[in-house]
């Protein structure tokens, strides 16, 4: 998977942008994936092997990070834990949350990639990929409570400074210092 110049949807109007091409375009799956990635902040190999009884009546998912080994608690918040229950209904518990329309295992990161992509290409983008479910949660966790300890922790990162580029933090800092500058 080619990882671009992949960026955090940045605007409340961009997310709901990108949530409505997911439903027109793609599959409620894929758009709910989205809701739930840009909602938690997990890495999308944490995301597509879920089960219903991950997330079923849970207030968090307990994870083993796939990349880190990592033991990690991850907070479903009430909106959230509202669109899980109606995403859920009618399943059972061992079924996957995002089913593989070809047999019986989850999709793969390579297929929730694809559409990522192809929901971003109806809107006209080219910078979404599966990082923007994570960088979005970040960037807008950072800009409504200007933690970035807190992030850092979330994220794993070993400093301030890899946090703060992985969302777009210093790119949008710096470009504010030149909107208006001009010899």
């Amino acid at each position: 998977m080619d990882e671009k110049n992949v960026q955090p949807l940045r605007t409340r109007e961009e997310i709901e942008e990108m949530k409505w091409s997911l439903r027109r375009h793609c599959s409620e799956r894929d758009h709910f994936m989205f809701v739930f990635g840009i909602n938690t902040g997990l890495r999308i190999s944490d995301i597509v092997p879920l089960k219903v009884k991950d997330v079923k009546n849970k207030q968090h998912v307990i994870k083993k990070e796939t990349k880190t080994k990592k033991i990690k608690r991850f907070y479903l918040n009430n909106t959230l834990r509202e669109e899980i229950a109606t995403y859920i209904q009618g399943m059972d518990d061992e079924d996957y949350l995002f089913p593989s329309r070809k047999g019986d295992k989850n999709i793969s990161t390579t297929q929730a990639y694809r559409s990522l992509v192809k929901a971003a290409k109806m809107i006209d983008r080219d910078d979404i990929g599966t990082h923007t479910m994570r960088k979005t949660f970040g960037y807008h966790h950072y800009q409504r409570n200007k933690d970035v300890a807190t992030l850092q922790t979330l994220f794993n990162h070993s400093a301030p400074s890899i946090t703060l580029g992985y969302i777009g933090i210093t790119d949008d800092e710096v470009e504010a210092t030149l909107i208006d500058f001009s010899l």
